[in-house]
């Protein structure tokens, strides 16, 4: 996924805080692992990276953040590589197709997918070309997350309320089945990992998003 120039009207200049960017990042990791192997760069820099404090001191993120680590310090990128193939990649269906249409709709490229395409051209985003993935892989997804959270260069970050509405509606109502299909999956060992880190990601950002938008609607009964 690539971002176009967002329209004027979701302008936010401020830099993002640092629970923001904390939520980028992570957002990221787990596009960049669901789209492509990670190569040893990554392996290497996921195993001396610093453990992570999740906001609130969520002890299942930090723990899954833990796991991951560890095991990227001893898994070979050859090995992961091989993982990811026959994961998601096979002749005819793989093991596990992390598409929001196959999950909401139980077909590949249908409605919500359509639905998916028009929210992004109102955020002025769109696929990439010459990638691969449909824009309702959980990957894609998440990539789009980070790029609504930070913006592009030139172009402004969403709102907390776009980001709530297409978490909710592209995202929430089939992940947890994604993830916990690809940790079940048979030879799943380090996605297993990234799948129940992902997981407990999401989960944070759907309490957040509730608690948000409980607390503002309570500031507006107050007035």
């Amino acid at each position: 996924m690539h971002a176009i120039q967002l329209p004027a009207s979701h302008a936010l200049h401020a830099p993002p805080s640092p629970d923001d960017q904390a939520r980028a990042d992570l957002y990221a990791l787990l596009a960049r692992l669901l789209l492509a192997p990670p190569d040893m760069a990554l392996l290497d820099a996921l195993a001396s990276s610093t453990p992570i404090v999740a906001q609130g001191g969520d002890p299942a993120l930090e723990r899954c953040w833990e796991h991951l680590t560890l095991a990227s310090s001893v898994m070979d990128a050859g090995a992961v590589a091989a993982e990811f193939d026959t994961l998601f990649i096979s002749i005819g269906t793989p093991p596990v197709d992390p598409y929001g249409s196959r999950y909401i709709a139980g077909f590949m490229n249908d409605t919500p997918l359509a639905e998916l395409r028009a929210d992004l051209a109102r955020l002025g985003l769109r696929r990439a070309r010459g990638v691969g993935e449909f824009e309702d892989h959980l990957g894609a997804l998440c990539e789009t997350m980070r790029v609504l959270i930070l913006g592009m260069p030139g172009s402004a970050r969403a709102s907390i309320e776009q980001q709530q509405h297409f978490f909710e509606r592209h995202i929430a109502p089939w992940c947890e089945r994604a993830l916990d299909d690809i940790a079940a999956a048979e030879g799943a060992n380090y996605y297993r990992l990234v799948a129940r880190l992902g997981a407990a990601f999401l989960a944070i950002e759907a309490q957040a998003f509730e608690v948000g938008e409980q607390v503002n609607a309570q500031n507006n009964h107050g007035r």
